[in-house]
């Protein structure tokens, strides 16, 4: 199960809280000992830069719209 909590400072530690369903969902008790996988959130624009894929290059793309409004706009 993945869930995403904010870190907290408590004391001169930095702590988490498990939201109530979750706990409720895994019947999760006081003392019980979990296993937990931790891993930064990156910055969304970061996860996504380089992954949308283009049919066509910037290269065609402006050059494609050079020749459409050179046409309609020198007749």
């Amino acid at each position: 199960m993945t869930i995403e909590v904010r870190l907290k400072k408590w004391g001169n530690s930095i702590g988490i809280v498990i939201p109530n369903e979750t706990i409720e969902r895994l019947s999760l008790k006081p003392e019980e000992q979990i296993v937990i996988e931790i891993s930064k959130k990156e910055n969304v624009l970061k996860e996504m830069f380089g992954k949308a894929r283009f049919k066509k290059s910037a290269r065609k793309v402006i050059d494609d719209f050079r020749k459409d409004s050179e046409s309609k706009w020198l007749k």
